[in-house]
C-alpha cells in the first residue's frame, strides 16, 4: 500500500518505543505504538513516513481538522500576546467569549452561566460539586456502562471496573447505579419502559428527595456508543424537572457537532440543567467547561469554582478557532453526511457476515465468556450496528470477544486507526474527523470491511 512505508511499527517507532520503557510510566497505553510526527485533514504521519487514516480523532477531539487552519492562527497569535495570567488572577477577555458562545450553543434558551476546565472528568466533578451545592443534596445517579472519567470521583461514576478502577478505591460515596436503556440488551423494551426501569430503582433505593443530579450521556461513548430508545431522555429529564434533580448531560464525547446536530441532547429537545463539554471544543487544546442554568451556576460562593490553568488562554483562543470552524464549514452537516455515507456500509458488511455462527470464545481476561442477557448469540457475526452522524459503532456477536481485538489489530497493520470500547469489550467504534475526505472515509471503510471479512473466513 503507497501510503505504507514500512511494517508498522516501523523503524524509528521502534526505536521511540524502546526510549519509552525508561521514560514513561507502564500504567499508560498506547493503542497504536506508532509515533506521530505530522497531520492533516483525516490523515497521521508517523516518523517512518507512513500516512494512517484516522477513524479516532484523538477520541473526538479533532473532528475541525489536525490541525485546523482557525485554530492555529488563533494559537499563534494568542501565544505571542501571552500564554497565561490564571483568570482568577487577572482575567481576558477570550475566557468570556468561549463562555458566550457555549451560553449560547447548549440546548435551551433560558439564561445560562459557563466556567472553565482543564478535561471531561474535571469538568464532570465540578457540575457535581455544582448540583450537590445547588440543590443541597448529596446523591448522585449514573448509569451501567457510563463512563466520566479517571479522577476518584469520576472513577466512581465510571462503571467498568478494568482498567478504569482496578486496584484504585476506595471511592467518593452517595454514586447510586440504574439500568441504562441498551436496545441491543434489553430484550425489546422501549426508552419509556427502560426509563421506568431505572426511576423505580432510583426512588426506591435513592429516594425522591435526594438525588442531587442524574448525569447522563445521551450517547454513552467508552461504554460502547450506546444509544438509549427514542423516550428515555425525555422521561428522565421530566422525572428530574418533577423531583428537583438536576440533570446534567455528559457531552464530552458527544459535543460540537460529532452526532449531527451542536448537541446529542437536541436530537429529542431534551434541555440538560447542566451540560459538560470537553475533547472537541477547542481543536486538540486542553480545555473543558461545565454550562448550566445561570441560577444554579451561581449558587456556588465565590471562589468556590475555578482552577489554575482552566480556560487557559491559548486553549480559550483554540476553541473560538475551532467554534469557528464548525460554524462556518457546517460540521453538523458534514457529520450527518458521514453517517449517511457510513452506515449503508455497516448494514451491507453485517449482511454479509450473516451466515457466520462465532463459537464460544476467550475474553481479554482469560475467562470464558457468555452470552449477556437480551443478546442475540446466533445470525452472524456482527450483532449491532448503532450510533448518529460522525459517532457510529458495531457491536460484534457474543461470546467472541476477541473479534473486535482481532479486527481492530487488521485496520492497524494495514494503516487505519480505529478504537475498540464497550463493556465487553467486543465493540469498534468510528470518530472520523468531521472535515475528513471523501476518498480517505471510503478507503479507511475498505479496509475496515477487510478486515471483518477476513476474521469471518
Amino acid at each position: 500500500m503507497t501510503r505504507l512505508r514500512t511494517e508498522l511499527p516501523g523503524p524509528r517507532s521502534l526505536e521511540l518505543a524502546a526510549r519509552r520503557k525508561n521514560a514513561v510510566a507502564s500504567g499508560v497505553g498506547s493503542t497504536l505504538p506508532v509515533y506521530i510526527d505530522s497531520a492533516e485533514d483525516g490523515l497521521l504521519v508517523d516518523v517512518d513516513g507512513n500516512r494512517l487514516i484516522d477513524l479516532g480523532s484523538g477520541i473526538a477531539v479533532t473532528g475541525v481538522g489536525n490541525p485546523a487552519p482557525a485554530v492555529a492562527e488563533a494559537v499563534h497569535e494568542q501565544i505571542d500576546r501571552f500564554s497565561h495570567t490564571c483568570f482568577m488572577i487577572t482575567p481576558y477577555e477570550g475566557y468570556l467569549e468561549v463562555c458566550e458562545q457555549l451560553n449560547e450553543l447548549t440546548p435551551g434558551d433560558h439564561e445560562k452561566r459557563s466556567v472553565l476546565f482543564n478535561s471531561g472528568a474535571e469538568a464532570v466533578e465540578n457540575a457535581v460539586k455544582i448540583a450537590r451545592h445547588a440543590t443541597g443534596r448529596q446523591a448522585v445517579v449514573v448509569f451501567d456502562h457510563a463512563y466520566h472519567g479517571r479522577t476518584n470521583l469520576t472513577m466512581a461514576l465510571t462503571a467498568k471496573n478494568m482498567p478504569y478502577k482496578h486496584g484504585f478505591g476506595p471511592f467518593a460515596g452517595e454514586i447510586y447505579r440504574v439500568p441504562m436503556s441498551y436496545p441491543y440488551r434489553d430484550g425489546g423494551l422501549s426508552g419509556a419502559e427502560a426509563a421506568a426501569r431505572a426511576i423505580d430503582l432510583i426512588e426506591k433505593q435513592v429516594g425522591v428527595d435526594t438525588a442531587a443530579c442524574v448525569l447522563i450521556e445521551p450517547i454513552q461513548g467508552e461504554g460502547g456508543f450506546v444509544v438509549p430508545a427514542e423516550g428515555f431522555l425525555p422521561a428522565i429529564a421530566e422525572w428530574c424537572a418533577r423531583t428537583g434533580a438536576l440533570l446534567v448531560a455528559d457531552e464530552i464525547q458527544t459535543g460540537f457537532c460529532r452526532t449531527g446536530s451542536w448537541f446529542a441532547s437536541d436530537h429529542e429537545g431534551v434541555v440538560p440543567d447542566m451540560v459538560t463539554t470537553a475533547k472537541g471544543i477547542a481543536g486538540g487544546m486542553p480545555l473543558a467547561a461545565v454550562t448550566g442554568r445561570a441560577e444554579v451556576m451561581d449558587a456556588v460562593h465565590v471562589g468556590g469554582l475555578g482552577g489554575t490553568y482552566g480556560g487557559n488562554p491559548v486553549a480559550c483562543a483554540a476553541a473560538l478557532g475551532a467554534i469557528r470552524t464548525m460554524r462556518e464549514r457546517d460540521l453538523s452537516a458534514a457529520a450527518r453526511r458521514i453517517e449517511d455515507a457510513v452506515l449503508p456500509r455497516l448494514r451491507a458488511l453485517a449482511e454479509k457476515t450473516s451466515t457466520f455462527t462465532p463459537s464460544a470464545g476467550t475474553s481479554t481476561s482469560g475467562e470464558t465468556s457468555t452470552p449477556s442477557a437480551g443478546t442475540s448469540t446466533s445470525g452472524g457475526l456482527i450483532g449491532d450496528i448503532r450510533g448518529r452522524g460522525a459517532m457510529l459503532a458495531v457491536e460484534f456477536t457474543e461470546p467472541t470477544p476477541d473479534i473486535a481485538s482481532r479486527v481492530a489489530k487488521a485496520c492497524h497493520a494495514a494503516g487505519v486507526v480505529v478504537l475498540t470500547c464497550g463493556t465487553y469489550g467486543n465493540v469498534i467504534r468510528f470518530l472520523p474527523p468531521l472535515v475528513i475526505p471523501d476518498d480517505l472515509l471510503a478507503e479507511g471503510m475498505d479496509i475496515f470491511e477487510q478486515a471483518v471479512l477476513g476474521v469471518a473466513k
